[in-house]
């Protein structure tokens, strides 16, 4: 057998169509693998920001980090299928949820009816019980309730039986406010209620006496069988912001008292705080009861529960702000018991009344799948994040700010976001003037957790989604990586 040169090979081995494919072929494997090379890199943290990353000293494993331009590629890929605990990044989904499934203009009735036809005589009695059907209105304020009972006065309402509070709307939905952290009188920890007021919790307002150095303390609702006590320090020093005030609410012979410790600056000036100091049906008994009374009423067997009869007239109702209006509270300021009381609407309003956490979580998630979410992993406790259990990933949740972006209720949702260094829980971060106004985001701080997600815009015009999420005992020392990365985005 005679040997052929290699040049005898490469003109004549095949027919020249044939060998023009096979070259075609391999430039394109060649171009695949270039590509796939760019892909990996393009996952991974760009040196920049994986040497701010390792200052952190936290493990890679503790990291989920998805970014990605809206509308184009995903830049930066870590661990983003791994469920991970999201804090307060969770109120993301819900609000998101709340917003595409009830609709902007969804708003909360809280209605006072009779039985029958409502009569009242001469002196203004009511006959039979005044209802309330509670509709689980978020932000109920005691104005609110005021202008409710208002109503009923203008109406000749003077002298009830007594009041009966219909919550049929949620199911069993209390929770112990110590439950999470031992901190029981903290308004983040405030049981959901289908009629909350004022949140539950009461006010704490501190006058100062200047020629007697010393803080006067007033209760605000002035409730009966609650008191004050204990001492705030009186000092020169120059204000260094918020005072830090102790308390603890203690059942004392029949009565609540609050007991109070710490030290304010007289510089300071009056200032208030907010405590939970009585169950939130309690809480509605002692307030309707004091501002009737108020208002010239009178009530003789007081507050219970119980259902409204198939009967009964409406004589007046307050409808709430609307729910685009009521999630920027909730995003910009991370309220734990308004996203809750979201939730529990969401599941009424989809899966019946009697709404558990359980049927909103459902709901939700039924919502999401609809708009192609990837929710795989996901754990939703009770919708706002205050919980060990809960679970996100940052892919899937990056997917559903995807979704929000490309939907009509875009922006109001984006507005209910927090802005960088200009308002919300994020007003003191990102303050630089090529970040500060640049990017809506959503925080969420626990122990063992830190998380950040929202939307970013570049110097170029062009947007981008960014979650990120850590979970170790270690996660504050996030905070400089997240907001750097923050502005790595804006500066593109």
């Amino acid at each position: 057998m005679v040997s052929q040169p290699a040049s005898h090979y490469r003109k004549h081995a095949y027919p020249r169509p044939l060998a023009g494919c096979i070259h075609r072929a391999w430039w394109l494997i060649a171009l695949l693998a270039c590509l796939a090379a760019s892909f990996a890199q393009a996952q991974g943290l760009p040196p920049e920001l994986d040497k701010l990353w390792r200052a952190t000293r936290l493990p890679d494993s503790a990291l989920s980090l998805y970014v990605q331009e809206i509308g184009g590629p995903t830049l930066v890929a870590v661990n983003p299928g791994e469920p991970r605990n999201p804090a307060s990044v969770m109120k993301m989904v819900t609000t998101w949820a709340g917003l595409s499934g009830l609709g902007p203009d969804y708003v909360w009735r809280t209605t006072a009816l009779a039985e029958g036809k409502g009569r009242i005589d001469a002196q203004g009695t009511l006959a039979g019980p005044l209802y309330i059907k509670a509709g689980g209105d978020p932000f109920f304020t005691m104005q609110d309730l005021w202008a409710l009972l208002r109503e009923l006065r203008m109406r000749g309402v003077k002298n009830l039986t007594e009041v009966v509070v219909d919550r049929s709307i949620f199911g069993n939905v209390d929770t112990d406010p110590g439950a999470f952290d031992d901190a029981p009188d903290r308004p983040y920890n405030a049981s959901p209620d289908a009629m909350m007021v004022g949140l539950g919790a009461v006010r704490l307002m501190f006058q100062p006496d200047a020629a007697a150095r010393k803080w006067i303390p007033v209760l605000d609702p002035p409730f009966r069988g609650m008191r004050v006590e204990g001492e705030i320090k009186w000092t020169d020093a120059v204000c260094p912001g918020s005072p830090s005030i102790s308390t603890q609410v203690l059942p004392v012979n029949g009565e609540f008292v609050v007991r109070v410790g710490g030290a304010a600056a007289g510089s300071c000036g009056e200032f208030s705080i907010y405590r939970l100091a009585l169950p939130q049906r309690e809480y509605f008994a002692s307030l309707f009861t004091m501002l009737w009374r108020e208002l010239g009423g009178t009530l003789a067997r007081g507050v219970r529960a119980g259902r409204v009869p198939n009967n009964a007239t409406t004589l007046a109702w307050h409808d709430s702000q609307s729910l685009g209006d009521t999630i920027r509270y909730i995003n910009k300021h991370s309220n734990n018991v308004m996203a809750r009381t979201l939730l529990l609407t969401l599941g009424a309003e989809m899966s019946g009344q009697g709404a558990t956490p359980q049927s909103g979580a459902s709901s939700a998630l039924r919502l999401l799948a609809g708009q192609g979410v990837d929710t795989r992993g996901w754990v939703i406790d009770n919708g706002a994040g205050l919980s060990r259990a809960s679970r996100l990933t940052a892919q899937g949740l990056a997917g559903m700010l995807d979704a929000a972006w490309r939907s009509p209720l875009m922006p109001e949702f984006i507005s209910s976001l927090a802005i960088a260094g200009v308002d919300g829980t994020v007003r003191r971060r990102m303050r630089d003037n090529e970040v500060k106004g640049m990017a809506h985001l959503k925080t969420g701080t626990l122990r063992a957790t830190r998380a950040l997600a929202g939307y970013v815009l570049g110097a170029s015009g062009k947007r981008y989604i960014l979650v990120s999420m850590v979970n170790d005992e270690r996660s504050s020392a996030v905070r400089a990586f997240d907001d750097a990365l923050v502005a790595w985005l804006a500066e593109r």
